[in-house]
């Protein structure tokens, strides 16, 4: 029995229905609680699986299990009254607590979630990657690359650019952000806005305002904040000048005492 099938709660009586292990009841309980102790409740029903093969099901009392049921399968031999237990299983029944589907590691990775030390695998045959000899389909990002000599062994394919660009897009970087929507002028207008290389350069650049929120990150060019360049220019400060003076027009004070004795010397003399 596939051990994700829902189990009935009622008796599911067929024609297949062997009533020899359908009888059995004592003895699939007694088999339920050697696995069980007295997690086992109610006896719920019983299912047909086969030729003189019968499930019996169990209310399960097991804490964090609701819903769930002991399925018990019994069987005996063809033309023998004597009843043996095949297995002993807790299925979910309708309505049971269910785990949440498996979804493996690659899927559940959030941006953010990798740490220091952390090394994200990309699969082989990641879409958003290509061989590099298949070029990136970028001119200017090839020529920069043969320039110099990167040799990398994969780049980002059409692909690869376009979730990039449409992820950038609708992020914290993009136009609909309370900031942008609210920004008196866009950051393509901007003095700090850096454009990017390569085939995204019409629409993305990076921010280098140590002020901006974005500041180092990719913005689009129809994005914007409070801290473009020319959103508010300070005018200069005026400063006056320190005063200046002419010595040509400085009158030096004349002692008469002093000129006469000057003069009385130059008579002496």
């Amino acid at each position: 029995m596939r051990h994700d099938e829902r189990v009935p709660t009622t008796s599911a009586l067929s024609s297949r229905l062997d009533a020899v292990c359908a009888a059995a009841v004592e003895l699939a309980a007694a088999a339920a609680r050697a696995d069980a102790g007295e997690a086992v409740g109610e006896h719920l029903g019983v299912r047909a699986e086969g030729d003189r093969v019968v499930t019996h099901f169990f209310a399960a009392t097991v804490p964090g299990y609701t819903g769930w049921r002991w399925a018990v399968t019994v069987a005996r031999a063809s033309r023998s009254r004597v009843v043996t237990v095949d297995e002993v299983v807790l299925l979910p029944g309708d309505g049971a607590l269910l785990a949440p589907e498996w979804v493996p590691w690659s899927e559940r990775l959030r941006p953010g979630d990798l740490g220091v030390g952390d090394l994200l695998p990309t699969p082989a045959d990641d879409d958003r990657l290509a061989p590099a000899y298949l070029l990136s389909n970028d001119p200017q990002v090839e020529s920069v690359a043969f320039e110099l000599g990167l040799g990398r062994a994969r780049v980002l394919s059409g692909l690869g650019r376009d979730e990039a660009a449409e992820r950038w897009y609708a992020g914290a970087g993009g136009p609909n952000t309370p900031m942008a929507t609210h920004a008196p002028a866009h950051c393509g207008t901007c003095g700090f806005f850096l454009p990017i290389a390569g085939s995204l350069r019409a629409v993305f650049g990076a921010c280098g305002n140590e002020f901006s929120p974005r500041d180092g990150a990719v913005v689009a060019v129809d994005s914007g904040c409070g801290a473009h360049s020319e959103a508010l220019v300070e005018p200069p400060v005026a400063v006056a000048p320190p005063p200046s003076y002419d010595d040509t027009e400085l009158e030096v004070e004349q002692h008469p005492a002093a000129d006469d004795a000057d003069a009385e010397s130059l008579g002496h003399s």
